[in-house]
Order: structure tokens, then sequence, then C-alpha cells
């Protein structure tokens, strides 16, 4: 087995980190300092990371679903006197670790697993998982603009892949919506003045650093928001800023599917129930406490 994929098999961080590590001289092997990409083995090598031995875990994996808000770093590492992930899922048991990551000033939805074939596959180019974004920016956003970001932008580091953009709404300086809107020949409208920001959604199959705000960047669009929405087929949800919740066995099946891996349901595993769906991080509504209380009484039984 590669150093890199035994590292993240035991839950330690993902494959890409585990080769920043070994690359670092952080990774000894048997005593000696590990080179990317060495085979070793699991049951009698001697491997130890950063000052801790990693052992495989046989335990089953671990995924949830977290909603970074804005200001924290995505990072389980204390950050001087910034806030980070790590400080806000300490009731999570074991250790996981996000996926990819949102920059400081963006928020939504972020994984964080143990699974490091899926951390790997999900940040990797090659498998294109689609991510969709909710960008607010200043005033109204022409139709040009639009295609440019659809067509694909010249950024620094290369172009980039077409993306799906749709307008989601526009409002103006009272803060009403803007329902229809038609622009000329042109490219002026008389309601353009009044229109002080327009909601877009933009799917990208990419993972560059800070890729929407530079692709806005580059057509001349201001960023006022940047929320992320959706990976793959999993959807934020109600989920509020701070809060996680555990992956539901039909969530598992997709985001796994997304990329090409299976996801073995554990025999005797049901599909998950009412009371299973609470989020992690704040108190039950009152909602929720009578669903709860229903389901230990036996009131939805048949």
């Amino acid at each position: 087995m590669r150093i890199q994929k035994f590292i993240a098999d035991c839950g330690y961080c993902s494959r890409r980190a585990a080769e920043a590590l070994v690359e670092q001289g952080k990774v000894i092997v048997n005593n000696s300092p590990a080179t990317i990409g060495m085979d070793i083995d699991p049951e009698n090598d001697r491997v130890v990371c950063e000052g801790k031995r990693l052992h495989l875990k046989v335990c089953e994996k671990q995924y949830f679903m977290f909603y970074k808000p804005r200001g924290v770093i995505t990072s389980m590492k204390a950050q001087d006197d910034r806030s980070v992930v790590g400080e806000m899922i300490k009731n999570i048991k074991g250790r996981v670790y996000p996926v990819g990551r949102l920059d400081r000033d963006s928020e939504g939805i972020l994984l964080l697993t143990d699974d490091g074939e899926l951390a790997l596959r999900l940040t990797h180019p090659r498998y294109h998982v689609n991510k969709t974004y909710r960008v607010t920016v200043k005033g109204y956003v022409e139709e040009t603009k639009l295609n440019k970001l659809r067509n694909g932008v010249e950024l620094d580091d290369g172009m980039t892949l077409p993306a799906l953009v749709s307008v989601q709404s526009m409002k103006n300086e009272k803060g009403h919506s803007v329902e229809e809107y038609k622009e000329t020949k042109d490219g002026f409208d008389d309601n353009a003045p009044e229109i002080v920001k327009t909601a877009l959604h933009i799917t990208i199959s990419e993972g560059r650093n800070r890729q929407i705000r530079r692709m806005c960047e580059a057509v001349g669009l201001e960023v006022m928001l940047l929320k992320r929405v959706a990976i793959g087929e999993l959807s934020i949800g109600h989920l509020a800023p701070g809060e996680y919740r555990p992956l539901s066995e039909k969530e598992k099946e997709l985001i796994l599917g997304n990329v090409g891996l299976e996801y073995v349901r554990k025999k005797g595993t049901q599909r998950p129930a009412k009371d299973n769906r609470k989020h992690y991080g704040r108190e039950k509504s009152i909602h929720e406490k009578r669903v709860l209380k229903r389901l230990k009484n036996n009131e939805y039984k048949k």
C-alpha cells in the first residue's frame, strides 16, 4: 500500500495532505523518513505522522455536512486568534477533516469525513464533481457577462471550463424584486439604474483557488456574498451557519456514487428516521421534540 493512501485510510488527513506531510519530512516509516509513493506493509511497518503512530481504522467511515459561516477558516488547527472549522466540530467523535476549502469570506456547505479515498476524488479535477454557489453581485448583470461566465473565462492559471449560470433574483434600491427586465439593442434599459444587486446561481466542476470570485472579477462583477449551496447532489438544505449533521444513508450513496465509489449499507441499517435528522450544534425545536416523543410512543406505526 502506498504511504499516502495508508495515511488517508487511517483517517488522519486527505491523500493530498498526506503527500504534503511526506514532502515536509513529517512522516517516519521504521525510523526513516518516508518518500512519496513508497510501499508499506500496514501490518508490519511502523508509521509515525507528526509524532503520532498510525493504525488502519477498522470502524465505519464517518460523513458529515457542515455549514461553514463567513469569517471561519477551513482548517482543523488553530490560526492565531481566528476562528477555524476544528473549533466548531469538537463534539464529533473520531478524527474527521474538511474536504476541499471555502475561503474565509465565503460560507456554505462543507463536507467532513475520515474517508481518504472520497476526499481525494471529490477534490481531484478528473472527477468533475459539480459545486453550486449562490453569488450576490452589485448592480445589474448584462447578458454578455452571463455568457462569458457560461462559456469560460481566461484566468491567470488558464481558461475555466463552461459553467451553468442563471439569474435567481434582482433587487432595486428599496429591496423589492424586479421580476421583468429586458435589455435594448444598445444593452441598456430604463430599469437598469435602480437594480442594486443580482443573485446568481453558478455551477462549476473545477476546484481552483477562489475560482468563483476570480471569474466574477474577470468579467467586471463585484461579489457581495458568496454561498456554496450544493456539492454534487447534496444540498445544504435548512442547516444554519455553524450547524452540522451526519449524512443519511441515501446521501452517502449519492456522494460516493458521484465519484465512482460504492457505498455498502451495513446489514440491519434502516433508512434514517425523523429523530436521526436533528441539527447538531443547536437545541431541538418544539416540532422536533414532538416528533421524537411520538416516535418513542410508537404513534407513527401503522
